[in-house]
């Protein structure tokens, strides 16, 4: 075998590696980035320890519940996602919200099934539960980006070629303009200033938001058109909840809609394979 040989056979084996797997490693890329832009820029971290605790706790319970449900290959990358989503999004002054609220997103992908398929996105429950059933103990993160542009505008190239390269692009798009659209609206409805409304937009907390939740293959329908509508959903429910000062509008909308569109696409397969075995059994009855 000559050595141009080699080459091409090495260049081939890496295209099928990425092709296989490879693009599993461009979420956990892009969300570490956000962690190191953010700290580098507004040192949004109360403690590393913190973070950490988040990231180990999400992956211990992974590879424990996946071992437990027979999975030979617990998906570590899930777990150190939700983690460090955690890491980022939870304030706290003590540990134990990190730790909880981290045991509690991997669980609910194991215990609140339905069909083979978990109904809320992982990290999106575990906030949520956090910042309702325990506002007193933890709160969200609050920051914009400021005058820090270049660091935005890297964090939202890399997260374009993210979700371009997971074929989640059109879901981004869908809510970021319907997010603009209806920014204008509240605008006109509460007399705030437009650049106002919209600017926790530009803030690593919708940077998680926009590029792994709403995005997350395991908990969005299946339909390019059902995903483009179930963003425009959370955007207009996330507008409403904005118009009574909701904080954490964007998770609670998701956590609304989100679980609601996939039980409605599970209910709807159920449905038509129970009406098309019918129409079999008719068939061959016949």
């Amino acid at each position: 075998m000559t050595p141009d040989t080699d080459l091409a056979s090495h260049r081939t084996s890496i295209r099928s590696w990425w092709s296989a797997d490879g693009h599993r490693f461009l979420p956990p890329a892009l969300i570490t980035c956000i962690l190191i832009g953010s700290q580098i820029t507004y040192g949004i971290l109360e403690g590393l320890s913190k973070t950490a605790l988040a990231i180990a706790v999400a992956v211990g319970v992974e590879a424990l519940l996946g071992r437990l449900h027979g999975s030979r290959k617990p998906n570590f990358v899930s777990g150190y996602i939700t983690g460090i989503s955690v890491g980022i999004l939870i304030r706290s002054l003590w540990l134990w919200p990190y730790a909880l609220c981290s045991a509690v997103s991997i669980l609910s992908k194991y215990v609140i099934r339905w069909r083979g398929r978990h109904l809320w996105n992982p990290s999106n429950l575990g906030v949520s539960a956090m910042f309702f059933l325990a506002p007193e103990m933890a709160a969200g993160l609050s920051i914009q980006w400021g005058n820090a542009v270049w660091v935005m505008l890297v964090i939202w190239v890399f997260g374009w070629m993210a979700v371009w390269r997971v074929n989640r692009l059109h879901i981004c798009l869908t809510y970021v303009i319907s997010f603009l659209a209806l920014g204008f609206v509240r605008s006109l409805v509460t007399g705030q200033a437009y650049l106002a409304g919209v600017a926790p937009i530009t803030g690593p907390m919708y940077q998680l938001f926009i590029f792994f939740m709403i995005t997350d293959p395991k908990t969005t329908v299946k339909t390019r058109h059902g995903q483009c509508w179930v963003a425009l959903s959370v955007a207009v429910v996330e507008a409403v909840l904005r118009l009574y000062e909701q904080v954490y509008a964007p998770f609670y909308a998701l956590f609304l809609v989100g679980p609601c569109a996939v039980a409605t696409e599970i209910w709807l397969e159920k449905r038509g394979g129970a009406s098309g075995n019918a129409g079999t059994r008719v068939e061959v009855g016949g």
